[in-house]
């Protein structure tokens, strides 16, 4: 996954620029450290003020934070293809080029997750808010000038689109060259980066959404299925929805009853034979 995005070609052929790292280093408030610490860095100050107008204005096309999540992915997925070709080895970690949404709405946590290239602590760190893209200030200018948020691919930085719906976005990732890292930001100036010692996602990235309280539609089968539906259906790689379906399962109703003790009467209930009905099924969710 690479936020990266040429605003000069068509949307479905992007291409990534190389970032050169300068040689200082970014300002964080702990040490340089590979022992597990949580590192703290500032944003650039040009994304954090991109991030303050996200956030503090109102939009009603919230929605293009799919389009640019999916995008990204698929450019991700596009870098490990092509790497591919001069190293058949790059897929040895994970076979299939795919896209995931997995909607968790008992957690209010929307994810994105692709088995692309993957970014390594490096790319977290100035990819995701230290190095301003050229396009950061454009965009903005560009909004004040009355442009719709649905432009902000356009300009490189479709990635903070995700803050239309998010309180808080995590980004787990792992690159072939590197171990896997989480970044994690809830906005507010700064973010973190740490190894991440949770499930291991193979290759890729992936994205979790803290959604709003009053963003929970995206969470949503039916409405997911159409915002793919009307924003992506060209990407090239499969985009996979992880859905909850409900079932009717019988309850076992062989259970002994019990006999009652010596000196007591039966107990003779009447009950209806719908309620009874009710009793012998009960509803289990299944995630497909």
């Amino acid at each position: 996954w690479c936020p990266d995005w040429n605003p000069t070609l068509p949307h479905t052929l992007k291409r990534t620029q190389q970032i050169q790292r300068t040689g200082t280093p970014p300002p964080h408030s702990s040490t340089m450290a590979d022992d597990g610490q949580v590192e703290t860095f500032a944003f650039q100050a040009e994304i954090a003020q991109l991030m303050s107008l996200i956030i503090n204005t109102f939009y009603s096309n919230k929605e293009v934070f799919l389009r640019e999540l999916i995008s990204n992915s698929s450019d991700a997925l596009d870098k490990i293809r092509y790497k591919s070709l001069t190293d058949a080895s790059a897929l040895d970690s994970e076979k299939e080029l795919k896209i995931e949404i997995i909607p968790d709405s008992e957690n209010k946590i929307l994810s994105i997750r692709d088995t692309g290239i993957g970014m390594t602590k490096a790319d977290l760190v100035n990819n995701l808010g230290t190095i301003a893209k050229s396009g950061t200030k454009a965009f903005m200018q560009a909004l004040a000038s009355g442009a719709d948020i649905s432009m902000i691919g356009q300009f490189g930085v479709g990635f903070y689109s995700a803050y239309l719906v998010a309180d808080v976005v995590t980004v787990v990732s792992k690159n072939n060259d590197d171990e896997q890292y989480k970044w994690e930001s809830s906005a507010g100036g700064s973010f973190t980066v740490q190894p991440d010692d949770g499930e291991s996602i193979g290759r890729g990235t992936k994205i979790s959404l803290k959604m709003k309280e009053d963003q929970v539609e995206y969470l949503e089968e039916k409405r997911l299925k159409e915002i793919v539906k009307k924003h992506s259906q060209f990407i090239g790689y499969p985009i996979m929805l992880q859905t909850e379906k409900e079932r009717d399962v019988d309850v076992d109703d062989d259970e002994e009853e019990e006999e009652p003790k010596e000196g007591e009467e039966s107990k003779i209930e009447e009950v209806d034979e719908e309620s009874e009905e009710k009793k012998k099924k009960e509803k289990k969710t299944v995630k497909e």
